[in-house]
């Protein structure tokens, strides 16, 4: 809304308000107003939570100080949705398409999360909203997304075009050769260690000859459904210590952060040889946005917490995750840059997976770690709570580093 209104008074030729056509100066107003509303409105979300006795439901886990938790408000979630909201309505260009999907993605996931959580918490159900209809929700956001990408003129990639030159004037006035480019739509995503760095999903449908890219798309919907529905449920399975869920993807929205600079910047991305997204810039000031919320809702949900986030936040937050990779086209990294929660997600399937094969087998269920997911097995084993999630967060920022890396590895 801001930007609009710094718009018109550039327009009257008033000095200083061609600073809103800065993406750096956007994206630090983003972050600076995501980290004090969700301190300012952390604190009034908390007392009403308490006041309404909107407290987390312990089950008996038998893990060590699991009681002490019993209580403390949960739904938190809407502190970091209402702080990444705010900045972005008030920084952002809002018809930008790629920021129209960030906030349905965001409000969409929300709400599901806000159903499951009210179930809980309201209406004594321990299990909350059925799996089924969670997963429909995620199935129904990819398909909004892609459907979204596929449709909408304003997404496309630049693709250079082999054996075409032209001539490119830079800032400093010189004149230089470059290859030629053009804008089009395309299914290929960015991914290191291959050939060109490109992979493109019409290229599994290879049998189909000359229809391959009329129906790649279907891949392409297919595989954001996927990554979505398992991101989201990845955060929602890590979100089980104080701090965890919330640290983690503060530090995986730092990273996206970077990526989303650069693939928004035409002369870093030719230089770093990734694709070039024309609109995304404002993808920038989104995830400032998101970095701020985070960070900010840290303060509170750090050990011990004053509130959890509930599914309410963690669903939201994985989400994003997922669609802001895809938006910007490097969907194939998140299993480097997402390693803690597809490990956390991989230790429950392999515990669930176990315990039943064995069961069948033997008659006893047996088990690979003693609890799942992963971090309630190093709390078996006597690890400090705060312990485990501060080695969570450095194994987050190794994969981070990894991830920024293949930038160079190409």
């Amino acid at each position: 809304m801001l930007y609009y209104l710094f718009e018109y008074f550039e327009s009257l030729n008033m000095p200083g308000a061609g600073v809103f056509q800065y993406i750096s100066f956007r994206a630090a107003m983003a972050i600076i107003v995501a980290l004090l509303f969700s301190a300012i409105i952390g604190k009034l979300v908390i007392r009403l939570l308490q006041r309404q006795q909107i407290g987390e439901v312990v089950r008996d886990l038998g893990l060590e100080g699991q009681y002490q938790k019993k209580g403390t408000p949960t739904m938190g979630g809407v502190i970091i949705i209402a702080s990444i909201l705010v900045p972005v309505l008030l920084f952002s260009k809002l018809d930008n398409v790629y920021i129209i999907l960030m906030i349905i993605s965001t409000i969409w996931l929300g709400v599901i999360g806000f159903i499951d959580d009210y179930i809980k918490v309201f209406k004594k159900d321990k299990e909350g909203l059925a799996g089924k209809f969670k997963v429909a929700g995620q199935v129904g956001l990819g398909l909004i997304v892609a459907i979204t990408l596929f449709s909408s003129g304003d997404v496309v990639v630049r693709e250079k075009i082999p054996g075409e030159t032209v001539m490119v004037e830079l800032e400093s006035g010189e004149t230089v050769e470059r290859v030629a480019t053009r804008e089009v739509k395309s299914t290929i995503t960015n991914v290191p260690f291959l050939k060109n760095n490109r992979f493109d999903y019409s290229s599994l449908l290879w049998f189909l000859g000359d229809q391959a890219s009329k129906w790649g798309w279907l891949i392409f919907a297919v595989a954001v459904i996927f990554i979505i529905t398992a991101v989201s449920n990845g955060a929602n399975i890590t979100d089980g210590l104080d701090g965890l869920a919330t640290g983690t993807s503060a530090i995986i929205g730092t990273t996206l952060g970077v990526f989303a600079y650069l693939s928004s910047n035409i002369i870093y991305a030719d230089y770093l040889n990734i694709m070039y997204i024309p609109h995304s810039q404002e993808l920038v000031v989104f995830i400032a946005a998101f970095i701020g919320a985070t960070v900010g809702f840290l303060w509170y949900n750090s050990f011990p917490a004053q509130v959890f986030m509930g599914d309410t936040g963690s669903l939201t937050l994985g989400g994003i995750i997922a669609v802001f990779a895809i938006l910007l086209r490097i969907e194939l990294l998140i299993p480097i840059l997402c390693g803690v929660f597809l490990v956390e997600n991989v230790s429950v399937l392999m515990q669930v997976s176990w315990f039943k094969y064995t069961k069948r087998k033997y008659g006893v269920g047996r088990r690979i770690f003693k609890m799942a997911p992963l971090h309630h097995h190093y709390q078996k084993k006597g690890y400090a709570e705060s312990k485990i999630v501060t080695r969570f967060w450095i194994i987050g920022i190794m994969l981070a580093v990894l991830t920024i890396v293949t930038l160079k590895v190409r």
